[in-house]
């Protein structure tokens, strides 16, 4: 899977050139394989972007601004929604992409799956205990229990 980062090689807002930067730097620091897409340059790379972004998720204008993110064809979000994620450490989640082993968020994911198993384990231990206990045979052959 590749990720596609939607970027304006030629924009005049220092604001939006921040925002390509942190998003590329953080890919890179990663390790996340992506390919820069150039909107001010490219006008299939444009038209592609502004089509797939969500409506949703399109500016008043509808319009929407650099950096966009895509893993492959699957929309991932703007600046700000990659912003919160790695605010969060959930960038691989984000993006689409398994957690490499030993991350944080791989961490959380193990944890999330423990307290599952935990908590399954659990009813099974509860529906185990409301089983009615087997307690022999009784004077006339047959078996007793109690609840």
């Amino acid at each position: 899977m590749v990720i596609k980062v939607f970027l304006a090689s030629s924009s005049g807002s220092t604001a939006i050139k921040k925002k390509q930067q942190d998003v590329v730097a953080f890919l890179e620091a990663l390790k996340v394989e992506y390919a820069e897409l150039d909107i001010a340059c490219n006008e299939q790379n444009r038209m592609w972007m502004r089509e797939n972004v969500p409506e949703e998720k399109k500016p008043a204008n509808g319009i929407p601004l650099p950096p966009q993110i895509f893993n492959e064809e699957s929309y991932c979000g703007d600046y700000d929604t990659f912003f919160d994620a790695k605010e969060d450490n959930a960038v691989f989640t984000f993006l689409g992409l398994p957690p490499p082993p030993g991350s944080k968020e791989a961490q959380e994911e193990e944890d999330e799956e423990h307290e599952e198993e935990e908590g399954e384990s659990q009813e099974v231990y509860a529906w185990i205990i409301s089983v009615p206990a087997w307690h022999g045979v009784n004077h006339c052959g047959d078996w007793e229990f109690s609840a």
